[in-house]
């Protein structure tokens, strides 16, 4: 059967409909807004994924240019790999979405938004936050609330909830946010030197908006949604965390406190975890399951540990205040040559900036969904192993 909402917000109706496509999936959705429409859907495994301790979360943003009338170009004419934008688009839908699993789920998931067309009046990443939320709100997979993405621009003063790409070039504010009934849960922004107030009030529109849809979606859920999945949820003994505190609780701490140096101290605590495992196991010879969370179990108390250090008695494992800042160090010109060089230093974590001039026709050609002029600044991460 098929199901279908409307939802206004901000002067725009969003349209909802399932049943129609995709009736495989968990939950799937029709999405759209304008002439833009977005296929979201949401799969879980039948069963966990053992030997893991985390949730296996794959969450995909998938471009198509056939959904705005373009056909890639080069010699390989269909789609290939994602591109920077998809990429960051996937992120947007994952860090929303990952934190209202249920804890210990160790089944394997998949969120996809697939654009089918795209208008330019309505961009469709944010678009696709709300597909993935409504997706996951309709399907068998066990979700805490449904979630929903929003942009708000402000030209001449005024705020704008889902501008298009020209009026997104014209903004002095480009804010990005998702987030569900109760809270705001992620925020992407780059803006014109727009003033703490403002900022503090364009999330606030934000978040009305957000609640507007949810509401919509959590209605729609009532009547299109399945029944949520009974699921084993991964846990680890508590008693044996407890076992474990009692016993290592102080050599723990001492450890923590003891190295000043990060190598040094996650060293001395991989070997107490180690030992942990090795003294414990014969204890649990006859209870396999527990003797296999013995490792997990003692990192989660380290965890707790350095948890309380900080709250209770105000000490940092690396001898810093609350209110400390590790040691900061900036130095240019290392590197001969280049255009420019910069060393930035953060405690232990460094990064060397190495830039490069060029001229106006070495610009990168963009070839995505939305219209895009050519890309002027361009900044690559490496990371050494």
């Amino acid at each position: 059967m098929i199901h279908s909402t409307i939802i206004e917000v901000g002067g725009k109706e969003l349209s909802i409909e399932t049943g129609r496509v995709a009736n495989q999936a968990g939950g799937a959705v029709l999405l759209g807004m304008g002439e833009t429409v977005i296929m979201g859907t949401a799969t879980m495994s039948e069963n966990a994924r053992e030997g893991i301790d985390f949730l296996p979360l794959v969450c995909d943003y998938e471009e198509r240019k056939y959904s705005v009338g373009k056909i890639p170009g080069g010699f390989v004419k269909r789609g290939g790999r994602p591109s920077e934008k998809a990429t960051l688009v996937s992120r947007l839908i994952d860090r929303p979405v990952r934190p209202l699993f249920p804890k210990g789920l160790r089944n394997d998931l998949q969120v996809i938004a697939l654009p089918f067309a795209v208008d330019q009046e309505c961009p469709p990443d944010v678009l696709a936050i709300t597909a993935a939320g409504a997706a996951l709100a309709i399907s068998d997979i066990p979700f805490k609330y449904p979630i929903a993405g929003v942009r708000v621009g402000l030209i001449d003063d005024e705020f704008i909830l889902f501008p298009s790409i020209q009026q997104i070039k014209d903004s002095d504010l480009d804010l990005v946010v998702a987030g569900h009934k109760y809270a705001i849960s992620m925020v992407e922004a780059g803006a014109n030197e727009v003033d703490e107030e403002t900022m503090i009030e364009a999330l606030a529109f934000a978040h009305e908006a957000i609640k507007t849809i949810v509401a919509g979606i959590e209605e729609f859920a009532k009547t299109a949604g399945k029944a949520k999945r009974e699921v084993k949820l991964y846990t680890v003994d508590e008693d044996l965390k407890k076992a474990i505190s009692k016993k290592f609780g102080k050599q723990i701490e001492k450890t923590l406190l003891g190295a000043k140096d990060k190598a040094m101290r996650e060293s001395a605590l991989n070997d107490i975890i180690k030992d942990i495992v090795k003294e414990m196991k014969p204890d649990y010879a006859d209870q396999p399951d527990k003797a296999g969370q013995l490792s997990e179990a003692a990192d989660s108390v380290v965890k707790g540990v350095v948890r309380d250090l900080i709250i209770k008695k105000n000490a940092r494992p690396d001898g810093r205040g609350l209110e400390d800042l590790r040691q900061l160090t900036a130095e240019v010109g290392l590197i001969p040559r280049v255009h420019g060089s910069g060393l930035f230093s953060r405690g232990q974590t460094q990064v060397l900036t190495i830039a490069t001039l060029g001229l106006p026709g070495d610009a990168q050609t963009m070839d995505g969904l939305e219209d895009a002029e050519p890309k002027r600044y361009m900044h690559f991460y490496n990371f050494p192993p």
